[in-house]
């Protein structure tokens, strides 16, 4: 997989609002927030897509997902709710090919995401 900006996040080459950090996982405050609270969570260990997490990374990315609730926790946010969403390739909005887990929170989310964009055929 080729180098991408959290791999320079990672790496300390980038400068990053960080969190969270411990040897598995990067948690960092997202620079174009769509809520209140919008950060995120990546592992250190670069997986593509989701369609490349293999069952050795099946712990790393469930540990994604309690990270992001101790931090909505420590945020004060936890009780209130908050999205995880994770995309995968063009059609799912990924644009940066190492996974990573979005969290918002800090405001009611309307469902279904993008419902604006949304188009009946």
């Amino acid at each position: 997989m080729s180098e991408t900006i959290f791999t320079k996040i990672i790496n300390k080459e980038i400068p990053a609002d960080i969190l969270f950090e411990d040897d598995r996982v990067l948690a960092f405050k997202d620079i174009n927030p769509q809520a209140p609270i919008h950060f995120l969570v990546i592992p250190k260990t670069p997986i593509a897509t989701t369609n490349d997490i293999g069952v050795e990374d099946e712990a790393v990315v469930g540990y994604m997902h309690r990270v992001a609730s101790k931090i909505c926790y420590d945020l004060g946010v936890a009780e209130q709710g908050f999205r995880t969403v994770m995309n995968c390739n063009n059609d799912g909005g990924q644009t940066v090919y190492h996974i990573h887990l979005h969290v918002l929170a800090g405001k009611p989310l309307g469902w279904p995401p993008y419902q604006d964009r949304l188009k009946v055929e």
